[in-house]
C-alpha cells in the first residue's frame, strides 16, 4: 500500500475524524503529569549521536538495531549508520536519498531498510555499501528481519515477502485480508532459524518457513468484534516477539498472548489493547498497554503481577527489559526506569525528544533513537551505599 492508495486515505480520514471528535469532548483526559519522587538508580548517558530526524510523528518504524559492538540507526532522511556501542564513534554513514520508514535488519552481514516508497535497500553489515536494491511495491512501515535463507519484509498492504539474500529477488508472498479501517503501522516480524512469524491487522498470526514460503500455521489471535469499523480494529501492528519455543503477539484492542512456535498453538491470551509491544524476561512479560499503563504479566500463565499507571496517556513505546528493571520511554521523551519486582519507579531521565520506537538493549546498555533522529546510550547502576554506623567498641559506654 502506498501513501496514496485508496486504504491508506480511508484509514487516514477516519482516525483523523475520530480525533476531531475526541477534541471536541470536554471529558478528554489529558497525559498524566509525571510526579517527584527518589530516585534509587543513577542513569548515566554514556553518548549522543544525531541522523537527520522528523519533527511530526509519522508511525515510522526506526528502531536501532544492535550486532556485537555495533549498533545501527536509520533515518528518514535517508542516513543510514553504525556506532560503537561503548563510545558512540561512527564506523560509517550511508546516504540512501529514500525516505526510510522501516529498519534497520542486521543479520548474514547485511543491514537492511526499507522506505515509504516501497524500496528495500541492504547495505553491507561492515562498511555501508550498497549490496541491493529492489521495489516491492508497498509502503514498509517496520523493519524487515533476516532469516536463514532469506529476508522477511512485510508491508503496509498485507503482504509478507521472502527476499532473496544475494539480491533482493522476490522468492515468495503471502497474504493477509486488510480489514477497511486499520492504524497506520505494520507488525515487525520475527525469525528463529528458518521461521519467520509476523501478525497482521485482521488479528492473526502466521508463520512460515523462510527460505520456500510454506505455511507452517495460521492463528486468529484477536478476532474483531463491535459494530462500528472502529470497534472492529483489531491491528496486530508491535513486533511478535520468539524466545525458543514462545512466540509474543500483543494487538491494538485486542490481546497479548504466548504461542507454541511449532503449532501456533495459543497457551495463554489476556485482554490489553497495545500498538507498542511487549518484552520479557525468563519469568515475567512486561506490556505497554494502549491507555499507558504498563503491565507486568507472568511468562508461563499470562496472570498479572502488578500494574504501574503513573504514565496513563503519555504515549508509551514498547518496554526494554534490563537487568533487574524495566525501561519505557513516552511522548516528551522521558526514559522511565522501573523496577521489575513491584513496578515501582526507580529513575528518569530525559533522551532529549520523544521515542516512538522501542529502545533497545546491548548488555546492560539502553540504546534509544528519538523521533529527531539523537541516538543515546544509557546505563544504570545502583547508587553508592551509604556508610554503615559504627557500632561502639566493646566494654565502651554508650
Amino acid at each position: 500500500m502506498t501513501l496514496t492508495s485508496p486504504l491508506f486515505r480511508l484509514s487516514c480520514v477516519a482516525l483523523l475524524a475520530l480525533v476531531a471528535a475526541c477534541s471536541k469532548d470536554k471529558n478528554v483526559d489529558p497525559p498524566a503529569e509525571l510526579v517527584d519522587f527518589k530516585q534509587t538508580v543513577k542513569v548515566d548517558r554514556l553518548w549522543s549521536a544525531s541522523l537527520p530526524g522528523d519533527e511530526p510523528v509519522l508511525r515510522l518504524g526506526l528502531a536501532p538495531a544492535a550486532s556485537g559492538e555495533v549498533v545501527y540507526a536509520a533515518s528518514h532522511g535517508g542516513d543510514v549508520a553504525a556506532f560503537k556501542l561503548a563510545d558512540g564513534r561512527q564506523v560509517w554513514r550511508s546516504r540512501t536519498s529514500a525516505a526510510l520508514s522501516g529498519g534497520p535488519a542486521v543479520g548474514s552481514g547485511l543491514v537492511v531498510v526499507g522506505s515509504s516508497d516501497g524500496e528495500v535497500i541492504a547495505l553491507n553489515e561492515a562498511d555501508g555499501v550498497e549490496r541491493w536494491r529492489v521495489r516491492v511495491r508497498g509502503e514498509v512501515l517496520s523493519a524487515p528481519a533476516i532469516a536463514e535463507e532469506a529476508v522477511v519484509v512485510r508491508t503496509v498492504d498485507g503482504r509478507l515477502l521472502g527476499l532473496s539474500l544475494a539480491d533482493g529477488s522476490e522468492l515468495w508472498r503471502e497474504q493477509q485480508a486488510v480489514p477497511r479501517l486499520t492504524l497506520r503501522g505494520a507488525a515487525t516480524p520475527a525469525v528463529a532459524g528458518n521461521v519467520a512469524v509476523c501478525g497482521f491487522d485482521n488479528g492473526r498470526v502466521l508463520a512460515v518457513a523462510a527460505g520456500e514460503g510454506d505455511i507452517l500455521w495460521d492463528a486468529l489471535v484477536t478476532p474483531a468484534r463491535g459494530r462500528t469499523e472502529l470497534e472492529r480494529l483489531v491491528d496486530i501492528d508491535s513486533a511478535v516477539r520468539i524466545d525458543g519455543a514462545d512466540v509474543f503477539v500483543a494487538g491494538f484492542q485486542g490481546r497479548v498472548a504466548m504461542l507454541a512456535i511449532d503449532t501456533g498453538q495459543v497457551w495463554w491470551s489476556r485482554e490489553i489493547s497495545s500498538h507498542r509491544g511487549l518484552d520479557f524476561d525468563a519469568e515475567q512479560v512486561f506490556v505497554a498497554s494502549s491507555d499507558g499503563d504498563l503491565v507486568a504479566l507472568r511468562r508461563r500463565t499470562g496472570i498479572e503481577l502488578w500494574r504501574q499507571d503513573a504514565f496513563k496517556r503519555r504515549g508509551l513505546s514498547a518496554p526494554a527489559s534490563i537487568g533487574p528493571h524495566v525501561v519505557v520511554a513516552d511522548f516528551e521523551g522521558f526514559l522511565h526506569w522501573l523496577d521489575k519486582a513491584d513496578g515501582s519507579q526507580v529513575a528518569r531521565i530525559s533522551a532529549g525528544a520523544r521515542v516512538s520506537n522501542a529502545p533497545v538493549v546491548v548488555g546492560d546498555v539502553l540504546v534509544v533513537l528519538d523521533d529527531k533522529g539523537r541516538i543515546s546510550a544509557f546505563r544504570a547502576k545502583a547508587p553508592p551505599a551509604a556508610p554503615a554506623e559504627t557500632a561502639p567498641a566493646a566494654g565502651s559506654g554508650s
